[in-house]
């Protein structure tokens, strides 16, 4: 009798745990069913704009970590493995990540180079500043000899960008066309309520002229009518020489400059010395999503830094 009642027993635990497998599999079934394309964007920037698109139908992966200079970045073996299974691949351009071209020449996926299906330059459209010449060097405006790169920080601009990303959406997933469109027209009409707001809260106070530690604010700059004076670092990744920083000390006094902006991964030498010389005090930007806490999204971003300066120039 004992013995019966633990063959029972030991079937009943068999067939709950035969039970609890086919339920998992059968709850499963969605998650393995919904194949979300694929992207590797190679900013926080343009993963956020692609996810205000492309919503639950899509996977975004940025290649650069938060808070790190996109410019100077050095792929990883892991970065190469998330290329291996993209199908779309969003880059700033403009000369801007120019070692995306090494990864995708090392992952050996034609359609994912310049040309290919699955190539996406989000510069495209895109009117960009200080585009003197073609020519990278002292005589040139910006470093890149395409021009300014940093064309997100103009949240018009963002109208441009994410029409690139949905007609990328469209050759790859048509069957969701109607749901892009929908996504992006109301990211957009929420976009325009917000560049109304931004620039409401920026003129209720005047805005003095800035110095900023390196040339990224020349969009953000246009589109709300900031005056940055000059530059720390006039070429991305070299110091200022001790005549730059006399010259940066002369504009500053003459124009009683009170603020230097500059982001978080930046070197802080160079603007102490100036801060300390001027009384200036040094104000923490976000020039991409995720270099603050705070900059959590695309639209984020212009909160925390419409928010900062606005408290800056108040003080």
């Amino acid at each position: 009798m004992e013995g019966r009642r633990h063959a029972l027993h030991v079937g009943r635990v068999a067939a709950l745990a035969i039970l609890c497998g086919i339920l998992c599999l059968s709850s499963a079934e969605p998650v393995i069913a919904h194949d979300r394309l694929r992207i590797v964007a190679t900013t926080n920037d343009l993963k956020s704009l692609a996810e205000l698109v492309g919503g639950d139908k899509v996977d975004v992966v940025s290649v650069v970590p938060a808070n790190v200079d996109a410019e100077d970045y050095q792929p990883t073996p892991r970065d190469l493995s998330r290329l291996n299974q993209a199908k779309l691949v969003l880059r700033v351009g403009a000369d801007y990540d120019l070692w995306m071209d090494r990864l995708i020449a090392q992952a050996k996926r034609p359609e994912l180079a310049r040309g290919g299906s699955g190539y996406v330059d989000c510069s495209f459209a895109i009117a960009l500043l200080d585009a003197r010449s073609t020519q990278v060097g002292p005589a040139g405006g910006h470093a890149h000899g395409s021009g300014n790169p940093h064309y997100w920080l103009d949240p018009r601009n963002a109208e441009i960008i994410t029409g690139t990303i949905f007609e990328a959406l469209l050759r790859h997933d048509p069957d969701n066309a109607k749901y892009y469109e929908r996504r992006r027209l109301a990211f957009l009409n929420r976009l325009e309520q917000k560049i109304t707001e931004w620039e409401s809260k920026l003129a209720t106070v005047p805005m003095k002229p800035m110095i900023a530690y390196h040339n990224n604010w020349a969009y953000f700059a246009r589109r709300f009518r900031l005056n940055f004076a000059g530059h720390i670092e006039v070429k991305p990744g070299i110091p200022p020489s001790p005549s730059h920083l006399a010259r940066l000390l002369g504009v500053m006094r003459s124009l009683d400059i009170k603020i230097i902006v500059r982001q978080p991964h930046e070197p802080t030498k160079d603007a102490d010395f100036l801060a300390g010389k001027t009384g200036a005090k040094i104000v923490l930007l976000a020039a991409s999503v995720g270099a603050v806490k705070q900059a959590e999204d695309y639209l984020a971003l212009f909160d925390y830094n419409v928010a900062t300066l606005l408290a800056a120039h108040q003080s």
